[in-house]
């Protein structure tokens, strides 16, 4: 069951990232990532009022919200302040770079994770998802020379650089969760409220300094309801992910590749929506990619 749960969490994922393309394009990037965890924050917040109002009916339709303690607070303070460094990379790196370029870096993420889950959990792998893993790097490079016919240097772009930090502390808060989750045992909505605040928190300090002081950046911003939708569907995607990380049997470095199936949507609609370049040579590396999330869900 862990492995749907997965892959509801990619679906909510591809349609997030479309609607964040719409949302950070020709946009001050900062206060639409403000506005963006602060939606996603109230929409959790509404459930957890009405359990604070009704709480038999809550915990009788799954969505009670524990009492944690001090230090378990502080460990997901750490988790908001991984997510809020990988989210503002990965927006600022989104508005300078094609989406068809963007998802597939970040589709690299479950190697990353891969990595944690032998040396940390001691995940073991067999034959067919080592071949799936390397397999997804290298469609991944074959981007690379793609983004080079579109005038994007992965050697020179700053942008490129940004995504890949923003895809390795993304993978590094993918590790985390499996502890927040298992070891714990927070549920998902407890986690997400309480992470969504702490983030909120921290993105409001950087922009006292970034962005409220500078009246030009202020009127630059412009609110889209892709910045509410960006919200609420990551907080769904969220949510299946954390539901699927409650199983004891499931393996984080197979739920972080099974999330990349998400870039058929980004790569595909996306491509076609935004009008992005050279979209029939990606099908390519994105096809090495798809066969790599099929050896991992299948092996």
């Amino acid at each position: 069951m862990w492995m749907y749960l997965g892959l509801l969490a990619a679906l909510f994922l591809g349609l997030h990232n479309l609607c964040k393309k719409h949302a950070v394009q020709g946009n001050e990037v900062f206060p639409v990532l403000l506005g963006t965890v602060t939606t996603g924050f109230l929409f959790v917040a509404a459930f957890y009022s009405l359990s604070m109002f009704y709480p038999d009916y809550a915990i009788a339709n799954g969505y009670n919200f524990q009492k944690i303690s001090w230090q378990t607070h502080g460990f997901i303070l750490i988790k908001s302040a991984i997510m809020a460094s990988s989210w503002l990379l990965a927006y600022q790196a989104l508005k300078h770079l094609p989406i068809t370029i963007v998802t597939p870096i970040r589709s690299a993420g479950p190697f990353f994770t891969f990595i944690g889950a032998i040396v940390i959990y001691n995940e073991r792998p067999n034959f067919n998802q080592w071949i799936g893993f390397f397999l997804i790097i290298f469609s991944v490079f074959l981007y690379s020379k793609i983004g080079k016919k579109e005038g994007i240097s992965f050697k020179r772009n700053k942008w490129v650089y940004a995504i890949i930090g923003a895809t390795f502390l993304g993978a590094s808060s993918g590790l985390y969760d499996k502890f927040l989750i298992q070891s714990l045992t927070l549920n998902p909505q407890t986690l997400q409220f309480w992470f969504c605040l702490y983030t909120i928190l921290i993105l409001l300090v950087i922009l006292s300094i970034t962005w409220f002081p500078f009246a030009e950046k202020r009127k630059a911003f412009k609110f889209r309801w892709s910045i509410i939708a960006v919200g609420i569907l990551l907080q769904a995607a969220d949510y299946f992910y954390f539901k699927a990380l409650q199983d004891p049997d499931a393996l984080i470095m197979l739920l972080s590749a099974i999330k990349r199936s998400q870039i058929l949507i980004a790569v595909v609609v996306g491509g076609l929506i935004f009008k992005e370049q050279n979209k029939r040579k990606k099908l390519v590396p994105l096809f090495g990619i798809m066969v790599g999330v099929f050896l991992l869900l299948y092996s």
